[in-house]
């Protein structure tokens, strides 16, 4: 038999062997050795984050959620987020930043607008919210449109509202924002933050207890 004949076929048999080991180790094996690590150790960040409330889960601490009532604390505006116009089947939402510069006529007008809803929404009898007290992020959204934390500063201008819907004191309100207000991670990265649907499921059973 012609040599270069007996050279190739060993050569695609060699490469053949090559193929179905790597496909093995890094299709297979690997996957499989990540996922048990990461569901011995991390289980609840491998599953999603996911947030629970009378059994069930209800979205995840990773994602901000839109379209809680008045009754609820309010999550970031929105303003990166769409609905897909070209697949008209499906109302698929869209993850994106507004993508405005700071002194954008447009961008401007939203967060004066945004600002002025704020101050109406959250004032109530005996508690008036200046627009001075009015942080950032309640008036602007993140860059993916998704964040699920607000600032401290954002939460605690709700909860005069929040007592007032729902019958509830100040003090218990306020000592909620307080209990579910994280600091910087490990001390110095990011700033203190509230997770919204956590902050909201704790008001909920809080009312439901009442």
């Amino acid at each position: 038999m012609n040599n270069s004949v007996v050279n190739t076929g060993r050569l695609l048999g060699a490469g053949l062997r090559a193929l179905l080991v790597l496909t093995l180790l890094t299709g297979v094996i690997y996957p499989l050795a990540v996922t048990g690590v990461a569901q011995a150790l991390f289980s609840d960040k491998a599953n999603g984050s996911e947030v629970k409330a009378d059994g069930k889960v209800v979205g995840s601490s990773l994602i901000g959620q839109q379209g809680y009532s008045p009754d609820y604390f309010q999550p970031r505006p929105a303003n990166g987020l769409g609905e897909n116009s070209v697949n008209t089947q499906y109302r698929l939402i869209l993850s994106g930043a507004s993508n405005r510069s700071g002194d954008n006529p447009e961008l401007i007008k939203w967060v004066k607008e945004a600002k002025a809803k704020v101050v109406e929404d959250n004032s109530v009898p005996g508690y008036t919210v200046r627009p001075s007290q009015v942080p950032a992020d309640a008036v602007t959204s993140s860059g993916s449109g998704l964040d699920p934390d607000i600032s401290p500063q954002y939460a605690d201008i709700q909860v005069h509202r929040v007592a007032e819907r729902n019958d509830l004191s100040v003090a218990r309100v306020q000592k909620l924002v307080d209990d579910h207000t994280e600091g910087r991670t490990l001390g110095f990265v990011g700033e203190p933050r509230v997770n919204v649907l956590e902050l909201n499921i704790a008001l909920r059973e809080l009312i439901k207890g009442d």
